[in-house]
């Protein structure tokens, strides 16, 4: 019988939805909460294991105790094997490190892990690349190309996995920014090792890439067109990035370019918010959404702007979703579609499809959007 090994870093992503743009250290997690952040980790964590229920028979799942894996693990219907101890409501990124580093030493044959780039970094220094390893998206930026491209996309491979239905692994990157430059509007993003990872082109996300560094005529070519078509009364929801960006500088304003900003009329009325501050803006209102693709990954949205949550698109309206990129962009993805993991199941299936993408003044393209 194989072994998987299971570890959910339960306060991942918290710092999304919130605007915080990340979730790493005890004053980020304080200040989430106290803007009403909820832990999402947990139910994407189960998610992804549910969809191994059907070889539940063929692995012993090993895991660390509560919210670290137990907890998760009993909701989707297992009976796991618990090692290791940790405070309750108090984890650290020393417990992700204690319990990668026991379950390789017990020889599992899968380390299963729920998080972002901070837990991938954790594995990675742990198990120092010897155990193949698996990520279920559940942070706020996930630079890293170690994650499946949703919860059931990463308990499906894992599943094939344990099967021997994918027998290879590949080495991949795993990546993490500076979150605190990240909150001063400042990407600096290291490379920080590898991980053994199985591997399946359909279920895997890529690396993330950076944009390509001559395209400033083609980004304000993308800026005219966009603000060509703006309205007085209409809220432009912004989300983040240089292509993004390029819309505001075109207006003469300066956006916050990680952040999630709303123009109106020619002014910034509000920038770097979050989720509740959205609604606040745009419900009953008259409001589009414009995002950009993230370069080698191909996500809308999930990954880095989940301040734009499910509610705020029902809200606007999935008709009134903007998606820009330059053609360089596009080409990093190779051919693969575009991307869409929003927590939100439903939303996601009717996302899901063709849509067009601004890719220059007047020209258009349609691209395959697909959920994970």
């Amino acid at each position: 019988m194989k072994r998987l090994g299971f570890i959910v870093n339960p306060v991942a992503g918290m710092g999304g939805r919130v605007g915080l743009k990340g979730s790493d250290g005890a004053e980020t997690l304080r200040r989430a909460r106290e803007l009403g952040a909820t832990e999402t980790s947990p139910a994407r964590a189960t998610e992804a294991l549910r969809h191994l229920t059907p070889v539940k028979g063929l692995f012993e799942l090993i895991t660390y105790p509560g919210e670290m894996g137990e907890d998760e693990a009993r909701s989707a219907g297992f009976e796991p094997r618990v090692i290791g101890a940790i405070k309750a409501g108090e984890t650290t990124s020393a417990d992700t490190r204690a319990a990668a580093s026991e379950m390789a030493r017990l020889g599992v044959d899968l380390i299963l892990f729920a998080g972002g780039d901070g837990t991938a970094r954790d594995i990675c220094e742990a198990i120092d690349g010897k155990t193949p390893a698996l990520g279920i998206p559940t942070g706020v930026k996930i630079h890293s190309g170690v994650y499946a491209i949703s919860p059931s996309a990463a308990g499906e491979l894992a599943a094939k996995y344990l099967r021997g239905e994918v027998s290879s692994v590949q080495q991949s990157e795993v990546m993490d920014i500076d979150e605190e430059a990240f909150r001063e509007n400042r990407l600096s993003a290291r490379l920080y090792g590898y991980l053994r990872v199985p591997r399946e082109e359909a279920y895997m996300q890529g690396s993330k890439e950076a944009s390509p560094v001559q395209e400033d005529e083609n980004l304000k070519a993308i800026a005219a067109d966009l603000a060509d078509e703006m309205t007085p009364d209409t809220l432009y929801v912004l989300g983040p990035g240089s292509t993004i960006s390029s819309v505001a500088e075109h207006l003469g304003l300066k956006k916050t370019l990680l952040g999630v900003d709303v123009v109106q009329g020619g002014r910034i009325v509000a920038a770097d918010i979050n989720e509740e501050q959205l609604l606040e803006h745009v419900s009953g209102k008259k409001a589009k959404i414009i995002v950009t693709v993230i370069g080698g990954q191909g996500f809308v949205f999930g990954r880095g702007n989940q301040q734009i949550s499910p509610r705020v698109i029902r809200a606007i309206g999935k008709e009134n979703i903007v998606i820009a990129a330059t053609p360089a962009k596009l080409a990093t993805l190779h051919g693969k579609p575009l991307l869409i993991d929003t927590g939100d199941p439903a939303l996601d299936a009717e996302l899901t499809g063709y849509t067009r993408v601004v890719t220059d003044y007047g020209r258009r393209v349609v691209y395959r959007i697909k959920s994970g």
